[in-house]
């Protein structure tokens, strides 16, 4: 029996995304300055990453703000970045930077502000019915153990890559059954075990789901979303319940204030 093709894809799905890191790289010799950030926005923009700013934290340490689009992964972005700012001082450096990194998911708000904001869903959705209502509060996930604030490491650098993500039922259609409301709980619950994810909180709803959770640094924020998307389709017998996309934004400890 062959598996099913995926009901969600790159290509029939849209997310939207405040998708925003802070990369740190090493140098090897101090840098005089960074008259090469221009070459290296342009560089990089095919890739989907846009770097936004530069500033030294010392001599030898170059601190970046970035946005990306949903299909580039954390991993990505520290290649690329050091690849190509490589390449344009290639010249005079031909072996730049240190093997080692740091990046850093982060957003509008901090990451403790979206986990209450989620713990906090039941009471901005209250349903009508008290017995529906405390039949949702049996499917919210709390997670205290799980700590997003930690950093996870590679064998050459250390990363925080925590994300919000926010799916939508098509057309707004509620779901109050227990059975399926079982079913999703579950299967949000193995896929993170599947897949590696460190869930911290998630809000299950009639109408929608939100989810707070930290990736590996390989995966794209797309892949996070179509992954979920597909899974809770076959929960609901290979159905398109959920809408062709949802929103996938990075949170963290800072905010892009910091910048």
């Amino acid at each position: 029996m062959s598996n099913p093709q995926p009901l969600y894809t790159r290509d029939n799905c849209r997310f939207s995304c405040p998708l925003q890191w802070g990369l740190t790289v090493f140098w090897r010799q101090a840098e005089p300055d960074d008259g090469w950030f221009q070459e290296l926005a342009a560089a990089t923009e095919p890739d989907g990453i846009r770097p936004l700013k530069h500033h030294f934290r010392e001599p030898a340490v170059s601190q970046f703000a970035i946005s990306t689009q949903p299909h580039v992964s954390p991993l990505l972005v520290v290649q690329r970045v050091k690849g190509r700012l490589q390449y344009l001082v290639r010249q005079r450096r031909p072996k730049a930077f240190q093997g080692n990194y740091a990046i850093r998911s982060v957003g509008h708000v901090t990451r403790q502000c979206i986990e209450a904001y989620v713990a906090d869903q039941l009471g901005h959705h209250r349903m009508a019915d008290p017995r529906i209502q405390a039949r949702f509060a049996q499917y919210q996930i709390e997670r205290p153990d799980v700590d997003l604030s930690q950093p996870q490491k590679t064998s050459h650098g250390i990363y925080w890559y925590n994300l919000h993500v926010v799916l939508v039922h098509r057309e707004r259609w509620m779901e109050v059954r227990e059975e399926v409301l079982q079913r999703v709980h579950d299967m949000i619950v193995r896929v993170c075990e599947g897949k590696g994810y460190r869930l911290s909180r998630a809000g299950i709803l009639a109408d929608h789901l939100h989810l707070v959770l930290g990736c590996p640094i390989e995966v794209a924020p797309d892949e996070v979303g179509l992954g979920f998307l597909n899974n809770l389709a076959f929960v609901q017998g290979m159905r398109p319940i959920y809408q062709f996309g949802g929103f996938v934004g990075t949170v963290g400890e800072y905010t892009t204030n910091a910048w």
